[in-house]
């Protein structure tokens, strides 16, 4: 009796599965198990053997029949899976399957060439604005250290007089191929030369101020205008002053993430600005006229008599200016009724005259009251 493991378990599928769910985990399987992923791994080049032999019978639709029919005695007797060797069945998809698997690991038909002009590394930097900065826009400093071209071998990293000369391993493809033998036969690999780095040039002789590397840190300062309207979270792209580029490649990017302070005083909402006032009672009795101040200076508002408190009142215009330049927000006034805390006696006996001579229609507790009796009575 064989003491194989069940071809669909092998695979992960059901007895049932479709041609296609067969392909897709058996893919899945070959990459897990290649060699170019377990290199020296006996365990994993076992496993892949299996499932190449699993794949190889359920792939087949006469083959397939036949194991659901009689199990491993159907091909007990014929060639092929003992030794490790697979037999000479049409197998067209392992073809298209491999050369996936090859293409993952770097290997296949390559037209290998050296590494190209490449584009220098990005840059992050975190600003903080005032909240003034962020609503009219400013002109801010930051400094920072980047990588920056050598001034002494102009990038080339070779050291002045002296020049890079192709690579011998290599040929200045900056690339090599590495034969294996699997169990389909002599496959190849693709990789970066491991002698040149994949530049395809070597240097006998490095530039001494950057060490070979062709470039140098430098520290910097660069002015960054902020537009107005810009908000925590806002992203300021600084083209082209990050990370120098290699092989000709430009440079890389500065990203400024702006973060606002809060105010003491004013908050903000999209491009609209909200602020509470106090005010007195006898003001929002009697109304009044009170100055609020903005972001632009102090205006004068109007309260109308018998304003409640938490009513609000709208600016317009006198919030912050859109990032985009088309318009401005709002500003929002809350005004809050103060209640006095400490009274003098005439104080109160003037309030308590004032409550005896307001009737009970000319207050919102009124309807309140009126609904409570109705409720519990």
């Amino acid at each position: 009796m064989s003491n194989k493991q069940d071809y669909y378990e092998t695979l992960g599928v059901e007895k049932n599965a479709t041609d296609d769910q067969i392909k897709k985990a058996y893919r899945k399987l070959a990459m897990k198990y290649h060699q170019d992923q377990n290199q020296g791994d006996k365990a994993a080049e076992e496993k892949f053997k299996e499932v190449n032999e699993a794949y190889e019978i359920l792939s087949d639709a006469d083959k397939r029949a036949a194991y659901d029919r009689y199990g491993h005695a159907a091909f007990d007797q014929q060639s092929g899976f003992g030794g490790g060797g697979f037999g000479g069945g049409g197998f067209g998809d392992f073809g298209d399957i491999f050369g996936d698997i090859f293409n993952m690991f770097g290997g296949g038909g390559f037209t290998s060439q050296r590494s190209g002009p490449m584009k220098g590394a990005d840059l992050r930097v975190n600003l903080d604005l005032t909240f003034e900065e962020a609503a009219f826009g400013c002109e801010k400093k930051i400094s920072l250290t980047r990588k920056e071209t050598c001034p002494t071998c102009d990038g080339t990293k070779a050291a002045p007089g002296s020049s890079a000369h192709t690579c011998d391993k290599c040929g200045g493809t900056g690339q090599i191929r590495i034969s294996q033998r699997t169990a389909f036969g002599i496959t190849q690999t693709v990789r970066a030369c491991d002698k040149c780095g994949g530049t395809g040039e070597i240097i006998d002789t490095p530039c001494e101020e950057c060490g070979g590397t062709g470039s140098i840190n430098k520290k910097r300062t660069i002015t960054v205008n902020i537009p107005a309207g810009v908000d925590t979270g806002s992203v300021l792209p600084l083209r082209g002053e990050g990370n120098c580029g290699t092989q000709g490649g430009r440079n890389g990017d500065i990203y400024v993430y702006i973060n606002v302070k809060p105010h003491d005083l004013f908050e903000r909402e999209g491009n609209d600005v909200y602020i509470d006032i106090p005010i007195t009672f006898a003001q929002a009795a009697l109304g009044d006229e009170i100055k609020v101040p903005t972001l632009e200076g102090t205006v004068k508002m109007k309260i109308p008599e018998g304003t409640q408190t938490a009513t609000t009142f709208k600016l317009k215009g006198k919030g912050i200016q859109s990032a985009n330049g088309f318009g401005k927000g709002n500003q929002y006034v809350t005004v809050n009724v103060e209640v006095p805390k400490k009274l003098t006696e005439k104080q109160k006996d003037a309030l308590r005259a004032f409550d005896e001579l307001t009737p009970e229609s000319n207050t919102q507790s009124k309807g309140f009251w009126g609904k409570v009796k109705d409720l519990f009575d």
